[in-house]
């Protein structure tokens, strides 16, 4: 589901559809939104697990400062999938933890 009309910004421009792979299964979502945003669409809320306790994670603050929502983007752990655009072709994998800097929750 995603917004077709915002009642100041008016509607979103027409993108590219695009394919990428999460997990292994085949989704497509419009190129240059944020990686979040195509999941999200595709009713995909989690993003990580925490480390110690393997609670999960997904979109908390949608701006790039928090690490709810890193993943491992192709082969590249800790990508903050908020902020990061959709490329075609994309391997977006769950994340188990995260840096160094994982917090204790």
């Amino acid at each position: 589901m995603r917004i077709e009309e915002h009642p100041i910004l008016g509607k979103p421009e027409e993108r590219k559809v695009i394919s990428f792979i999460y997990d292994g299964t085949p989704l497509t979502g419009y190129e240059g939104e944020p990686i979040a945003m195509a999941l999200e669409a595709a009713g995909i809320m989690i993003h990580r697990y925490t480390k110690k306790y393997h609670k999960p994670r997904g979109v908390f603050c949608a701006i790039g400062r928090c690490t709810d929502c890193v993943m491992v983007v192709d082969g590249i752990p800790n990508v903050r999938t908020c902020i990061t655009p959709l490329k075609e072709g994309m391997v977006i994998q769950t994340q188990y933890g995260v840096s160094a800097q994982e917090e204790s929750t």
